[in-house]
């Protein structure tokens, strides 16, 4: 019984240790999740609502036609499904700094005869976004991963069309969290207007707008 005991709590400690060192080298170095933790991410929590895809969906109020920028995209949760509520005239540009990532959408994006998505291999905030294009943009469980979260989110706010909608997404489950506060002293600064919030302590979602 000790021994059980006791190799429960190493793995624990193990655990911890390992979510705090993550932690702590990506606030200083960008580090996604590996592609092939992939399935991981389409996985939606049943302790984190706010960071479903059917609700930061529902949030976004998406229309045909418009244009979303999907920022981390990972393996497509989001990116595939706002491709069909869009349609064929509009676009979503997925963006992710690992290719494999990316191969995972355009594979999808076959099988379910997708045409308006593009895709962009790259590390945010290096100014290689369309200014005032996207009627949306969203940045789900990512903004922990990148080092320079104020370069990334100036880039998203110039990205934007004025009156344009970013949803951020933070989930206590993920190493990257980021907290309520924190996020809001970010987007703030950068000029974003903040719309609303929901969920609590676990997970919360944050709307903002670009002023017109």
């Amino acid at each position: 019984m000790k021994i059980i005991i006791y190799t429960l709590f190493g793995a624990l400690f193990f655990l911890g240790l390992i979510s705090i060192s993550w932690r702590f080298f990506s606030e200083r170095y960008s580090l996604p999740c590996p592609s092939w933790l992939g399935w991981m991410i389409e996985l939606d929590n049943p302790f984190a609502k706010s960071t479903h895809s059917h609700t930061i969906i529902k949030h976004l109020k998406l229309e045909t036609g418009i244009k979303v920028l999907d920022i981390g995209c990972g393996p497509g949760r989001l990116t595939i499904p706002i491709a069909k509520i869009i349609g064929s005239q509009g676009e979503i540009l997925a963006v992710d700094m690992q290719a494999e990532m990316l191969s995972k959408i355009k594979e999808k994006a076959k099988k379910a005869n997708l045409s308006n998505i593009r895709y962009l291999e790259t590390k945010i905030g290096k100014k290689t976004l369309i200014q005032d294009h996207f009627d949306r943009a969203l940045l789900i469980s990512v903004l922990g991963e990148i080092p320079d979260k104020e370069k990334c989110l100036q880039e998203v706010f110039h990205a934007l069309q004025p009156g344009g909608i970013l949803i951020i997404a933070e989930t206590i489950f993920d190493p990257h969290f980021q907290s309520k506060n924190k996020v809001f002293s970010l987007v703030t600064k950068i000029g974003f207007r903040l719309i609303e919030t929901s969920g609590n302590f676990l997970s919360y979602n944050m709307l903002l707008e670009k002023p017109q």
